[in-house]
């Protein structure tokens, strides 16, 4: 494993390189044939340099199909699902046959037939498809999942342990070993498997282990604590012969906050625009539904704790809350209308943040706002919680992109951290569009488990047995 490791990011890119020349050729063949026959017949071939013209448009289109795909994680092979990986790589096409439409229609000086690109768009879903399929099964036959052993602390790590356990197809958890176990047992352990995996472990012993793993080469997944993401965002310093690390804590400079708000305003007067259809219809559906109110506001903390009223179409019940107990909404909740359903899947209720966001109350991307209450019942528990609140409540944001809704506090903490402390416009940008993949993800709008208005410390959970039977894998299954 450690042999072929070497060649698996040179795999990937020849991978990546067929699709895009597949997807490309078949493009040329769209354009050639019907698009820049008919612009000959109109306005002669010199219009495009003659052949230089039509070499430049294909390179065009294989850069943007390129930049589309990566955002959306179209070349993630072995890392995504064999069907999330299609799902990428339809929309990755679908951006860029759209932004390609509008290029050959300026070219044409005119708007251009459809049909083409839409049959081809279905026409280069199916190779994308196939692409997928194989290059997967190819991926899984010479990187098989690696036998791995979890190190605990004094937590219950079974959440971890479940989730990797999701992705047989990459992770293969064999066996579990407590801190309790003297270090020189730890480490006798971990040389039996070919990656381990460090979850809640206190730093000077974990500092210990990760020295191990480093000096034999040995693969090494490890859950961050809050300082750790904090580092991660930090600047290096070279102007002495001792390294430093710069964290600035200072979030967005002076420039970029201009810019951001910027492009806050005039994406989101585009959206509304764009979207103002279907609010309407979503409007009509929930006053036709219960002829109860459309819109409702709630009390939501932004940058520096400011409170604001957040706004969003109504997809509860009328007094859902008549107790006047703020709980968040949890799977399969009886408070959601039919309609809250619909539109909480596709993200429909919460288009009337745009006014939120041209008010200057919300960004698109930055932690979600959360209710004072809510909040305040978290950093309890959580004191760190209030850390989020160092940026400007976003529409959308890593917890909502890598996360579900149903994440911990604490996880969803540590996401909106690393948003926070590698903030950009260019991971705006990408945030953005991968959050239109999230739409298509049933999962990622799952509420809470529990009925309760805010978990208890998500860090404090039931020790694990110093067995630990329960973490036990047959290296067969």
């Amino acid at each position: 494993m450690a042999n072929k490791e070497q060649f698996k990011r040179l795999i990937v890119f020849f991978a990546s390189l067929v699709i895009i020349m597949c997807e490309s050729l078949s493009f040329s063949f769209v354009w050639h044939n019907i698009y820049n026959s008919h612009f000959g017949e109109r306005i002669g071939e010199q219009f495009f340099f003659w052949q230089k013209g039509n070499f430049l448009l294909i390179f065009v289109y294989m850069l943007v199909y390129a930049i589309f795909t990566r955002s959306f994680n179209g070349f993630r092979i072995g890392y995504l699902k064999t069907a999330g990986l299609i799902g990428s790589q339809i929309l990755g096409l679908i951006a860029t046959n759209a932004v390609t439409y509008l290029q050959i229609s300026l070219i044409g000086r005119s708007l251009v037939n459809v049909l083409p690109l839409v049959l081809l768009t279905a026409y280069q879903s199916i190779i994308a498809a196939i692409w997928a399929f194989g290059a997967n099964f190819v991926h899984a036959r010479i990187y098989p999942p690696r036998r791995m052993i979890i190190v605990y602390g004094n937590t219950n790590a079974r959440d971890l342990v479940t989730k990797m356990s999701s992705r047989v197809d990459k992770y293969l958890i064999c066996s579990s070993i407590s801190i309790t176990e003297k270090l020189e047992v730890i480490k006798e352990r971990i040389l039996d498997f070919e990656a381990v995996i460090i979850c809640d472990v206190p730093a000077e012993l974990r500092n210990q282990i990760l020295k191990f793993t480093y000096d034999k080469s040995i693969r090494t997944y490890i859950t961050p604590k809050i300082s750790d993401v904090i580092i991660r965002g930090a600047d290096e310093i070279h102007l002495f012969d001792t390294p430093l690390l710069l964290s600035r804590n200072l979030g967005l400079t002076f420039e970029q906050r201009i810019i951001k708000r910027f492009l806050d305003l005039t994406l989101s007067l585009i959206c509304l625009v764009i979207a103002s259809p279907f609010m309407l219809i979503t409007a009509l559906a929930i006053k036709l539904y219960d002829g109860g109110p459309v819109l409702y506001s709630q009390e939501r903390f932004t940058l520096n704790r400011k409170v604001f009223k957040v706004y969003k179409f109504r997809s509860m019940i009328v007094d859902a809350e008549k107790d006047g107990v703020a709980r968040l909404a949890k799977q399969k909740d009886d408070r959601i209308t039919p309609v809250g359903k619909i539109i909480r899947k596709i993200r429909f209720d919460e288009l009337p943040q745009l006014f939120n966001i041209i008010k200057g109350d919300m960004s698109f991307v930055g932690p979600r706002p959360e209710r004072p209450e809510i909040a305040k019942q978290y950093e309890e528990s959580i004191p760190e919680f209030k850390y989020r609140l160092k940026a400007k409540a976003g529409l959308t944001g890593y917890a909502q992109v890598l996360g579900k809704y149903n994440t911990t506090p604490y996880d969803k903490l540590k996401l909106d951290l690393m948003y926070i402390e590698n903030q950009s416009l260019l991971l705006d940008l990408k945030i953005m569009l991968q959050t239109l993949k999230t739409i298509f993800i049933p999962d990622s709008t799952e509420g809470v488990t529990s009925d309760t208005a805010a978990p208890a410390d998500s860090r404090k959970i039931t020790p694990v047995s110093e067995t630990a039977k329960e973490y036990e894998y047959s290296s067969n299954k």
